[in-house]
Order: structure tokens, then C-alpha cells, then sequence
């Protein structure tokens, strides 16, 4: 599944990219019309993801969340069907969509990325940024398997 998040669930965009779903969100392309967002999601078979009742309703594909709780969110995408495991190799960057790709041993990563000799690096082909399982991975599938195994579709996984 594309996905088109419009601007009222932004706070969902890492989460759905590290869980591995191509997940455009209208504020990095500054779709502010319901009619551009709409165009796009049809030219890239893409679901809506939205709060706006209007806007489901006229998208080809949507998903209609009510909370504007991110916890919330997840677990009513969830409950849609959204595997919500995270990737064991991510292909999507959490910053800008582009692909991912490995980022060899022995290459060198900017200051603020570990050493790939040390841990395993991911490098965006597209705005280069360097990805990697830390703490914020960690925190992100920590919550994710508590809203799995909240909405009961999925065992929780440890």
C-alpha cells in the first residue's frame, strides 16, 4: 500500500515509513488543496490518510482516523489492516521518502551517524541522510508493539 498522509497526520510519517510503506505526506509538497492532494494520490495510487470526513469521502482509496492522538492513529491503523511491524531493513527515508540503501563497512558517515564497521548504517539516495537502529528505533517499535498488541490483530511480538 502508497500512502498520502495530508497535513493532519504528519506525526505519523516516520512510523510508516520505518514500518516499510512509501508515505508521501502533504506538507513536504505543499499540497494545501483538497483537489491537489486528491490529484496525487490518484496519479500515484496512493490511500489517503486523513482526519477530514470531506476528504475521505471523495478520495478514491482512504483511511478515516477521528483521534488526534499519534498512539491513537496507529492503532486505528492497525485495526484497518496496517501491518505495523517495523522493518528489519528499512527501504524507505523517514525524512524524505527517498530509498534507502546500505552503507558499506568500510565507507566513511558523517559525525553525527556511528561507524558501519561498528553498526549497521542505511544512507537515503536521495537527500543523503544516514539511518540506523538506536534509541529511536527502539522507542518507535517499543510503541508499535504495544498498540499490536492492544488491538489484539497481531501477537505482540518480543
Amino acid at each position: 500500500m502508497r500512502i498520502l498522509l495530508d497535513v493532519m497526520c504528519g506525526g505519523l510519517v516516520s512510523y510508516l515509513r520505518m514500518c516499510n510503506y512509501d508515505t508521501a505526506y502533504a506538507g513536504d509538497r505543499r499540497l494545501k488543496d483538497d483537489d491537489d492532494l486528491l490529484a496525487v494520490a490518484r496519479a500515484e495510487d496512493r490511500t489517503v490518510v486523513t482526519r477530514d470526513v470531506d476528504l475521505a469521502g471523495r478520495a478514491d482509496e482512504s483511511i478515516l482516523l477521528e483521534s488526534r492522538d499519534v498512539e491513537d492513529q496507529l492503532a486505528a491503523l492497525d485495526a484497518a489492516g496496517l501491518d505495523l511491524t517495523p522493518a528489519d531493513d528499512p527501504d524507505f527515508c523517514g525524512r524524505c521518502n527517498g530509498p534507502l540503501e546500505p552503507v558499506d563497512s568500510t565507507a566513511s558517515t558523517p559525525e553525527y551517524a556511528p561507524d558501519p564497521s561498528v553498526l549497521e548504517v542505511r544512507r537515503c539516495r536521495d537527500c543523503g541522510q544516514h539511518f540506523w537502529r538506536g534509541s529511536h528505533w527502539d522507542r518507535v517499535a517499543e510503541t508499535l508493539s504495544q498498540i499490536r498488541g492492544s488491538t489484539g490483530s497481531r501477537p505482540d511480538e518480543t
